[in-house]
């Protein structure tokens, strides 16, 4: 027994005996549940009753005692009166809602009336004669007997009977040794039936716990099926299923399978793709082992449209012997539904739905990988859109993702079903192509796709025009693994820009060596500007009217202690690109200041400023401390800027010039013309000089040039700005009139001398009192550049055979170039080729003249000399002039 039931406080034995009213719902719920125990038990205590006394009735008859028959029969019929009406009344006071201590207050009073009718009967027997009584006592004791067992569960109806008969004995014998053993009998069964009610107080607490329980746990149970994603499971020992969620087994007969009596390992099957797949149900079930978090569809369900995790254990009785299975399940389909949406959002572009950085990474290494298969070649397209950057700037980076979005569409169509294409991030893509490694028809596809992504975009009811560049690197060929093949795809990549954009570069061995120059170009750079291995060199700027010089522009130089001299449009790009650039422009403006503090007043000196410097908030403090520390009047103090600076066209731009201009300093405009900027900058900024790139200079004094037309207009839009002009690189004398006609300013290049330190270019203002001679060639010729680049041509011979092969172009123009390597001699004058400019592309040219294995051929039509090169680059410190 619970030692909570002799802790609760004392209770009194009339409540323990329940004759008085227990405020404990589940007493009360546990006598009425006795009652009807009694009343199932009750008719064979009134049957044996009914058998003792007809007993008596007769052996009284039968042995003549006729003078106790009356009283037999008396009692007799009130014994029968009270037994068989107390099961009637019972059912009467339920009907009437009498509560059970109620009850059992009549019962016990009946019990003890029936109880002292019974003793009355045994009284009367004892007149008898043997063996008649000992008959009659027995039958009669039997009957007292079985009516307490009949309503022992009823403790009060027990007493009842207890008390009536030793009341009828004291009544009948008076106060003697049997009375008061029964009165101490009687006692000892109050004192027992007060130990019963004991435990039955903490027998109803148990229940009263235990049903409150369950009910709370069959409800969360209901609710927890019903609402949540939840379900249980049960079988039996053979794994048939005894129990099954409804919603489970719903799910399960809309497959078509039936439930009753199904198997558990035939209802579900587990996911093949899932960790530990290859122990099945069927094996736990039938190894009665334990398992977990199975990922599982129903057997019937081709398309696993819907999955759940389920978890079982066997079931083990008090004596060890195994009962089947428990267990639970939940419902896994949106869950595989959201992290199969996940993945692909983790692989796909949000943007563009392409396939991202990381996917594409994936497939490749998968495509790649020895394991997976036989050798298979796949070839690498690492895409970079032309002038996206342009379009980002004026029309916004709503208009640059809508521009995003169709290149994407059209690159998909281009593709196809022949590779998977991505996008890395930003304008960059890339194509993966698998088992094809081609050349020809690679090229064919790279072409297909330039062609189709430079056609017109409508964005926003306007036409938008971008281009587009590609390297190509192909595996085996270029690489056996991912990331070498990405590498030289990049580098394909950067060799396409680097020869004029709009075109596509195969992988080669020496653009490799190339990014390794620039790598190791990068770290003697840093090196230098440690070491102070730099140096400025001065370039004179002219009036045009005078010839006077009024400037020098401060160029930088770097002599290399291996290589030499190297250029500015080399190590300049890389300064930009590793962030060196703000400490050299530093010291480049510093040097110059201090430098030119030596000259004569009013010449100036000119110093070119990176985007990246200008965008720098501290530069007008360095500008001003510049100043302040080498004693160099302001007004003589240029910075050239170029027309990256105004592309963002934010507020900060405005407050720079503001800054600057408000220390007193002089700002040009940079290689005017060559940036893809709006002229929308020049009405606001505070400009006070143009300078004309060297691009519309060259070339404007031979006939048919529209250079000079071009030089006009710009000189005629600064004039009515209130702006200077300088013609950049100058060369030819016959150059300088036709500029001063022209209306230009300004002459820089190198007709009135090379670049010179400070200390010539001191010399030289000392001289001539700072007048310029004008020196080189006197007349124009189409411009030529000297190059070292290897060309396929094809020639055919005076028997008609053709003649291919590769050949050196050394020099070129626009109207032809010189190469050597090719086997022709001087009758070869006037025979026609076929000369390889650019990739894949042939141009028809003559044979001019050929001499010692080299020859001058003419093209048949100008040859734009931008596209052996990138165009001229808006981010630098200084450049050759």
């Amino acid at each position: 027994m619970p030692r909570s039931a002799f802790l609760d406080g004392p209770v009194s034995i009339a409540c323990l005996l329940g004759l008085v009213e227990d405020e404990r719902d589940q007493v009360a719920i546990l006598q009425h549940v006795r009652q009807d125990q009694l009343a199932a038990t009750w008719p064979f205590a009134v049957v044996a009753q009914a058998a003792a006394s007809a007993f008596l009735i007769v052996m009284l008859v039968r042995s003549g005692q006729t003078a106790a028959l009356m009283p037999a029969a008396l009692f007799t019929g009130l014994a029968l009166l009270l037994s068989g009406s107390s099961m009637p009344l019972l059912r009467w006071m339920v009907r009437e809602r009498w509560h059970p201590f109620q009850r059992h207050r009549v019962l016990a009073t009946v019990a003890a009336l029936l109880a002292a009718t019974l003793t009355m009967q045994m009284w009367i027997a004892t007149d008898l004669p043997d063996p008649v009584r000992l008959g009659c006592m027995v039958a009669l004791a039997g009957a007292i007997g079985l009516s307490v067992v009949a309503a022992h569960d009823v403790r009060p109806m027990t007493l009842g009977l207890a008390a009536g008969l030793v009341l009828t004995i004291g009544a009948l014998k008076g106060v003697d040794a049997t009375f008061v053993t029964a009165l101490s009998c009687l006692g000892a069964l109050i004192l027992v039936n007060r130990r019963l009610g004991l435990v039955d107080r903490a027998t109803a607490d148990t229940h009263a716990q235990e049903s409150a329980e369950s009910r709370t746990a069959a409800k969360m149970v209901t609710e927890f099926e019903n609402q949540g994603t939840g379900w249980f499971w049960e079988t039996d020992r053979h794994g048939r299923v005894t129990y099954l969620t409804d919603k489970v087994a719903a799910d399960l007969a809309r497959c078509g399978m039936r439930t009753t009596d199904a198997a558990l390992a035939d209802l579900f099957r587990v996911d093949a793709l899932a960790p530990r797949a290859e122990r099945t149900l069927a094996f736990h079930l039938a190894s009665r082992t334990a398992f977990s978090d199975y990922s599982v569809c129903a057997a019937a369900d081709a398309e696993g449209a819907r999955w759940w995790s389920i978890s079982g254990r066997p079931m083990i009785d008090s004596l060890g012997r195994f009962q089947g299975f428990i267990g639970s399940g939940t419902d896994l389909t949106e869950k595989r539904r959201s992290q199969a949406e996940i993945t692909r959002l983790a692989l796909s572009d949000s943007l563009t739905g392409l396939a991202n950085r990381q996917r594409m990474r994936t497939a490749l290494d998968k495509t790649l990988a020895r394991d997976s298969g036989p050798y298979r070649p796949a070839s690498l397209f690492l895409l970079d859109l032309d002038r996206f950057k342009a379009v980002n700037d004026t029309l916004g980076h709503q208009a640059g993702d809508t521009l995003l979005k169709q290149v994407a569409r059209r690159l998909e169509e281009c593709v196809g079903d022949a590779g998977l294409v991505g996008r890395l991030g930003g304008d960059e893509f890339q194509v993966l192509l698998p088992d094809i490694d081609a050349r020809e028809r690679l090229g064919r596809l790279a072409r297909t796709i330039i062609t189709a992504l430079s056609q017109p975009y409508m964005i926003d009811d306007g036409a938008v025009t971008i281009g587009c560049s590609i390297g190509i690197a192909m595996a085996p060929h270029h690489g056996e693994d991912g990331e070498t093949l990405v590498r030289n795809a990049d580098l394909a990549l950067y060799a396409a820009k680097g020869d004029g954009r709009g075109v596509h570069r195969f992988y080669a061995d020496e653009m490799l060596e190339g990014a390794r120059t620039r790598q190791r170009l990068e770290s003697d750079l840093r090196e230098a500007l440690a070491q102070g291995s730099f140096h400025l060199a001065y370039q004179p700027i002219v009036a045009t009217g005078d010839a006077r010089i009024v400037g020098y522009e401060a160029l930088l130089r770097w002599t290399h202690p291996t290589r030499g001299a190297v250029s500015p449009a080399e190590f300049v790009p890389i300064a930009e690109e590793c962030g060196l650039i703000e400490p050299l422009g530093e010291w480049v403006l510093r040097t110059a200041c201090r430098e030119a503090a030596r000259w004569p007043g009013g010449v100036r000196v000119a110093v070119n400023v990176s985007p990246i410097q200008f965008a720098n908030r501290r530069l007008p403090d360095l500008v001003a401390s510049a100043l302040a520390h080498a004693g160099l009047a302001p007004d003589r103090l240029e910075l050239e800027i170029t027309e990256g600076v105004f592309l963002d066209g934010s507020t900060d731009t405005d407050q720079m010039f503001k800054a600057l201009k408000g220390l007193g300093i002089r700002l040009a405009l940079d290689d005017f013309g060559t940036g893809y900027s709006s002229l929308g900058y020049l009405r606001t900024a505070p400009i006070d000089k143009i300078k004309i790139d060297q691009s519309f200079v060259r070339g404007t004094a031979q006939p048919g040039n529209r250079n000079a037309a071009i030089v006009r207009a710009i000189v005629t839009l600064a004039d009515t700005l209130g702006m200077e002009t300088t013609a950049e690189g100058v060369e030819h004398q016959d150059e300088i009139a036709l500029l001063a006609d022209l209306g230009c300013s300004h002459i820089q290049g190198f007709v009135y001398g090379q670049p010179a330190n400070a200390d010539d270019a001191l010399a030289q203002l000392s001289a001539k009192r700072g007048y310029a001679t004008a020196s080189g060639f006197r007349v124009s010729r189409a411009p030529r550049v000297k190059m070292l680049r290897s060309a396929r041509v094809a020639v055919r011979d005076a028997g008609g055979a053709v003649i291919d092969g590769d050949v050196r172009i050394r020099d070129m123009s626009a109207t032809g170039a010189m190469i050597d390597g090719l086997a022709i001699d001087g009758e070869a004058v006037g025979v026609d080729l076929l000369i390889e400019l650019l990739e894949d592309q042939m141009f028809t040219a003559q044979v001019r003249w050929a001499r010692d294995g080299r020859a001058g051929i003419q093209f048949a039509e100008h040859f734009n000399l931008e596209r052996l090169n990138p165009p001229a680059r808006s981010l630098r410190q200084a450049g050759e002039r």
